[in-house]
């Protein structure tokens, strides 16, 4: 029988000497008294000794609570302690972010989100924010390896903005990001996560977390480090549409990646954190489709660029960029047919997946025609839809094409 957690506690945060290293420790507490403890590393590119300490401590709070997430859902207990004194609206930002940041976790766990737990606060705590020297011109763009950052990027030069991309390695180094930096001529900065070696042992309870807050608030620390007063991220519109309802609520695998959340974070961090850093998506307005378009003109990083998500896994993708075999290779394939030759398009996966007769049950879980849409980074059905329309003649002596173009619904 699995044991019950009762409290879940940040316990504490502790900087190295050059303060470069950075040490989150939390403690899970069961109904039988026992105890498990984790502790992640996060290790800065250079040292943070030229912020504010006022600054810097806001930032090691934040980020205190927010990695923990990753430990919090192994055991989903309904009370946390922490040693901060929370103005009322941290306290409701908070709860946000471990509610309906959780929300699919909650689903594939079959838990009600009611058990999300309630931060506390203390109603004397008033917002404070810091002041730190900025350049406007100076952008901090945040890059995968896939293809929205690239638009970004490119988008951004094109502007004549000083641009530098920052990539978050967790557990292992990522050759992605580094290669597409290469290619787009800009310097890279990495952030590297150091999850608890005891994360990947057997728990009561795994599922996603909304990782994109998490790299929001790293970035901004970057940000911070390096004087630059945007972080940049490129998350589409394509993102505000959930996945299912779920207890009365809408499930969304991109939440983190949504408006919404980009607008709370952003309110959150000049109401709590700094005025001098902002934190925006440049692609917000655009939906995948119309971003696959605009990178279809950057034939330069067809051969170094990838969109799979497996990549950033432990296991990663052995063979190649892509594993041909998820629905964000799937959604990435189809966007892509509709501007892209043949030829082009399976030079850049390996194989034409229209050939590939076992994808069909993906194919159509994109397309709208299946149960759901997937969990995974994929865009609307319509985006999809639109995609293969644009692509059928080229395509259509290919088995997935033949069998699915009548079936879809062309508006």
């Amino acid at each position: 029988m699995p044991k019950k957690a009762t409290i879940f506690t940040f316990d504490s945060y502790k900087v190295s000497p050059d303060k470069k290293r950075l040490f989150f420790t939390y403690t899970t507490t069961f109904k039988d008294h026992s105890t498990l403890s984790f502790t992640e590393t996060i290790i800065l590119p250079i040292s943070a000794k030229k912020l504010s300490p006022d600054l810097f401590k806001k930032f090691l709070q934040d980020l205190h609570i927010l990695l923990g997430i990753s430990y919090y859902k192994l055991y989903g207990a309904t009370k946390v302690s922490l040693p901060y004194k929370l103005a009322k609206e941290e306290a409701a930002f908070w709860n946000t972010i471990y509610q309906t940041g959780l929300g699919e976790f909650f689903y594939r766990n079959k838990l009600d989100p009611k058990i999300a737990p309630k931060f506390p606060f203390v109603k004397s705590a008033k917002p404070t924010t810091y002041t730190l020297p900025t350049d406007a011109k100076k952008v901090l763009v945040g890059i995968g390896g896939g293809k929205d950052s690239l638009v970004s990027l490119e988008l951004l030069k094109e502007a004549d903005f000083a641009v530098t991309g920052l990539s978050i390695e967790t557990n292992k180094r990522f050759v992605i990001p580094a290669n597409v930096a290469k290619k787009a001529g800009v310097s890279l900065i990495t952030i590297r996560r150091e999850l608890d070696k005891k994360i990947f042992e057997k728990h009561q309870y795994q599922g996603h977390i909304p990782v994109s807050i998490i790299y929001g608030f790293l970035g901004m620390l970057a940000a911070a480090l390096y004087g630059q007063k945007y972080f940049v991220v490129s998350n589409e519109y394509s993102s505000n549409f959930g996945n299912i309802i779920y207890k009365g609520r809408e499930v969304n695998h991109q939440w983190s990646k949504s408006f919404e959340a980009e607008k709370l974070i952003r309110e959150y961090v000049k109401k709590f954190i700094t005025n001098d850093i902002t934190y925006f998506s440049l692609l917000r307005r655009f939906y995948e489709i119309r971003i696959v378009k605009q990178f279809a003109k950057y034939k330069k990083y067809f051969t170094t660029f990838s969109s799979c998500n497996n990549n950033f896994t432990l296991r990663g993708n052995k063979e190649g960029r892509w594993c041909n075999n998820c629905p964000k290779c799937v959604f990435a394939f189809t966007l892509l047919s509709a501007f892209l030759t043949k030829e082009e398009l399976i030079e850049i996966f390996g194989k034409n997946l229209y050939q590939e007769r076992e994808l069909l049950p993906l194919f159509k879980d994109i397309l709208g025609l299946g149960e759901m849409k997937p969990f995974d980074c994929v865009g609307t059905f319509e985006e999809s839809q639109t995609a293969l329309y644009l692509a059928k003649e080229k395509f259509s002596d290919d088995i997935i094409v033949a069998k699915l173009e009548e079936k879809v619904n062309y508006f």
